[in-house]
Parts: structure tokens; C-alpha cells; sequence
């Protein structure tokens, strides 16, 4: 069972099976979250 694909061509696509919210905390952010908000920032 596939969870997780992506395109490493493209700077930000990615599918996800799973719930990365639902291991997200105020302070402890799952990581999908921290870079994606990175990579939104840096104008990607």
C-alpha cells in the first residue's frame, strides 16, 4: 500500500495517505507542515 508519493522534479508536490495534521502540535508541527510553510515563504 503506497502512503506517500511525490515528483522530485517539481519543488512542492506531494500526495499523502495519512493525516499529518493529526501528528501536528501547536509548537511541534509535523515536518510536511514546517517545510512546506518554509518553501510558501521563500516564494517556491
Amino acid at each position: 500500500l503506497v502512503e506517500i508519493v511525490e515528483l522530485k522534479e517539481h519543488p512542492w508536490y506531494i500526495g499523502c495517505q495519512f493525516h499529518p495534521e493529526f501528528k501536528s502540535k501547536p509548537f511541534q508541527p509535523h515536518p510536511l507542515f514546517v517545510s512546506f510553510i518554509s518553501a510558501c515563504l521563500q516564494g517556491q
